[in-house]
């Protein structure tokens, strides 16, 4: 049974809350997206399957939006406002990403959607939070990682390249995960009390929390941290892990063993390969084998153990330069060894471990009379399977259906149209 079965979320369609929708839709439950009759913007985004621009054809729209039904209704009309409401009254949750004052201008906000409905779980996704004096500012993806402070802490070590955003929205999926977040507690919380409640999601705040050592650093030490390649930021530079494959491609090589088995391994490693006699430091790697324990706490104190570490990441560049990135990251992974390989998101889809893990999904889309490959889960439920129940909806194609529902006639549905 998925986890949201019989949970009825009501999302008011907009590019930066969708994903939330998808994942709560996807776990299960009934979302039911309100569209304006023009549709959603993201309806033309870019990429278009066949390369066919068509508001029902963007794959962009189509990610963001499976497991839902889709209606349409001009929330400025007064019939609509009273059908969102009839609606409302079905609903266990809403989900908006609307600007602040705008619900509330409407008489759609949660002060009175809740005497409606006194269960009612509102989360509210802007920028900066409802309260905040920033709140009327406009925002975007790149201005929340940036403004946030991602994206001061991604990039390269050549520091006369500019910062990099991350791709693929990440500011907004931050916050998306934590309107689900906060919408699952509170469905536990009114399942135990029977209360509902509004909950504000700042954009800003969320990506912020997500900046590791970067945020708390400067607040607690009053140090700013330096972007590195492929590695965290922190106040000073750090040993480069990014490494050239023998077949022109890039691995990680990330951490060295922690356990004195683990060095031992990764001599053997080294030997099986032939590499020993170019690397003479190799020896602390055999010597470490036996010692009772090894930690990086001794790191800098102990020498042998600091030349051991030193010796271990040397072996890994090593390894990895007469290997293809492959045969490098296999070859870890066999030994417990914490390494990575750098692909494309491409790459990264195609990759067996993925499609072994189920994460390709095939979804069918009758109008096409054919499926399409879907990425899958984010994250593994195995006592509430995950799934994707539909394709994103056509616009309006779900309006007589729900409003079939709540019992309103012919008539009253064309009038929203």
């Amino acid at each position: 049974m998925s986890a949201l079965l019989g949970t009825r979320v009501v999302e008011i369609s907009n590019e930066r809350i969708a994903f939330a929708g998808k994942l709560m839709g996807d776990m299960g439950a009934d979302v039911v997206l309100v569209e304006s009759p023009v549709g959603d913007p993201s309806r033309n985004y870019p990429p278009f399957v066949d390369d066919e621009p068509d508001s029902e054809k963007s794959l962009y729209w189509w990610h963001y939006n499976t497991s839902k039904r889709g209606v349409v209704l001009d929330l400025d009309q007064e019939s609509a406002r009273v059908a969102f409401k009839k609606l409302i009254e079905t609903a266990d949750v809403l989900i908006e990403s609307e600007a602040p004052g705008r619900l509330a201008s409407l008489g759609l906000d949660y002060h009175e959607l809740s005497k409606i409905k006194p269960g009612l779980i509102h989360v509210s996704m802007t920028g900066f939070g409802r309260e905040n004096s920033r709140r009327h500012e406009p925002v975007t993806d790149l201005t929340i990682l940036a403004g946030g402070g991602p994206v001061w802490s991604c990039g390269y070590d050549d520091h006369s390249i500019p910062p990099i955003r991350g791709g693929g929205n990440q500011g907004y999926q931050t916050g998306c995960h934590h309107v689900v977040m906060s919408a699952l507690t509170a469905i536990f919380y009114h399942g135990a009390t029977g209360e509902g409640q509004f909950i504000d999601v700042s954009m800003h705040a969320a990506a912020n929390i997500t900046t590791e050592m970067s945020s708390y650093m400067y607040l607690v030490d009053g140090q700013t941290v330096i972007r590195q390649t492929g590695r965290h930021a922190a106040p000073m530079m750090t040993m480069p892990v990014q490494i050239r494959s023998k077949d022109g491609r890039f691995a990680t090589t990330g951490m060295p063993p922690r356990t004195p088995e683990g060095f031992g391994d990764l001599f053997d490693w080294l030997e099986d390969l032939g590499l020993v006699p170019q690397l003479p430091e190799s020896i602390f790697l055999e010597k470490a084998r036996h010692r009772e324990s090894i930690g990086f706490a001794l790191i800098g104190v102990e020498e042998e153990v600091t030349a051991a570490y030193s010796a271990a990441r040397d072996a890994l560049a090593l390894i990895c330069e007469n290997l293809s990135v492959d045969e490098f990251f296999n070859g870890a992974q066999r030994l417990g060894i914490t390494v990575g390989a750098i692909l494309s998101p491409e790459e990264a889809y195609e990759n067996p471990h993925f499609v072994e893990r189920g994460f390709q999904v095939e979804v069918e889309h009758p109008e096409l009379g054919r499926s399409i490959r879907y990425p899958g889960a984010p994250y593994k439920l195995p006592a509430s399977p995950w799934r994707i129940s539909r394709r994103a909806p056509r616009l309006g194609e779900h309006h007589d259906e729900v409003f079939d529902e709540l019992g309103l006639d012919a008539a009253a549905r064309e009038e929203l149209l």
